[in-house]
């Protein structure tokens, strides 16, 4: 074998990411199918390739709601890429005990501000605090995909699709083709909606292609599909994604939306946002929807006539 032909076959192998499907699985929101990808990676090329796999796999565990799976493995003589996930695995499961992780979190910032699993966590955790500025700064530490994509889903929120925009033709100028480019691309789409939703739904629809529908995928095209009016479509979208994980509550939430468009009796809409206070009493839907019940019911107790005694 010549020393060309042997100089080609290693760059060749090196050239192969031995992540790629796990990532796309853990980004797309099959997270089962991303354990067992990790499973199949018995014998990765090098130590780093390793603990990345063991990242996804715990990550993955903790989007089953599978907690303990990473309480039990994680220890303190773990990688201190992997040792953040305990972090967010208490903090998921013992959300009474937050104000103690969240001190440790911003100590554990402090002296180790560029480890990129300790950004993903510290992001992850403030969003759930509804902390999006504290978020939004932790992660400019990181010039990962990941990282501008969840950049990219705060500005979102925030209103900020000017910018938007700009942080995904950063994703866009380092790799077009990845996934989570086309999932930013998709959300930034919606965004901009009009004609941008057919877009969106051609993003989504590429991906179930290419690896299956999954709760993410179909109500990212739902969203698509009510942009356009189109609520039958977007109803066979939700009911698909019931059908695969019956407690995602971006599909409650969506369902519910839907509903009051399609104008059906409001018991339907209430069976979903009964289920998901049931199952994500502490989501961002609900958090809103209390706090502007209480404003509706002080504002109806200032202006309710007040009923005035007479003497008998």
């Amino acid at each position: 074998m010549s020393r060309h032909f042997k100089t080609k076959m290693a760059r060749q192998q090196s050239d192969v990411d031995e992540l790629f499907e796990i990532k796309n699985y853990f980004y797309i929101g099959n997270y089962q199918q991303c354990i067992n990808e990790a499973q199949k990676l018995r014998n990765p090329s090098s130590l780093e390739i390793a603990t990345q796999r063991d990242i996804f796999t715990y990550r993955s565990y903790m989007a089953q709601n599978k907690f303990l799976v990473v309480l039990d493995e994680i220890h303190d003589g773990s990688s201190n890429d992997i040792l953040p996930l305990k972090f967010l695995a208490e903090y998921l499961s013992k959300k009474n005990n937050k104000e103690s992780i969240l001190a440790q979190l911003e100590h554990q910032i402090s002296i180790n501000a560029n480890s990129e699993t300790l950004i993903i966590v510290a992001a992850t955790i403030y969003i759930n605090e509804s902390n999006l500025e504290a978020a939004y700064k932790v992660l400019h530490a990181s010039e990962s995909l990941e990282a501008i994509a969840f950049i990219i889903d705060i500005l979102l929120k925030l209103d900020r699709l000017d910018l938007a925009k700009k942080k995904l033709k950063e994703m866009q100028d380092k790799d077009d083709d990845a996934t989570l480019t086309q999932l930013a691309q998709a959300w930034v789409n919606l965004a901009i909606g009009g004609e941008k939703y057919q877009d969106a739904y051609y993003i989504y629809q590429d991906l179930v292609d290419k690896y299956g529908s999954t709760p993410i995928l179909l109500n990212g095209q739902a969203v698509a599909f009510i942009g356009q009016a189109k609520y039958e479509e977007a109803e066979a979208a939700l009911q698909e994604a019931l059908d695969k994980d019956s407690n995602f509550p971006d599909t409650l939430v969506n369902m519910i939306t839907l509903q009051r468009h399609m104008g059906k009796a409001p018991e339907i809409t209430n069976r979903y946002l009964s289920q998901l206070k049931d199952t994500n009493a502490d989501h961002p839907y609900i958090t809103d929807l209390k706090q502007k019940e209480n404003e509706f019911h002080k504002i109806t107790q200032q202006y309710s006539p007040k009923v005035t005694a007479f003497p008998a």
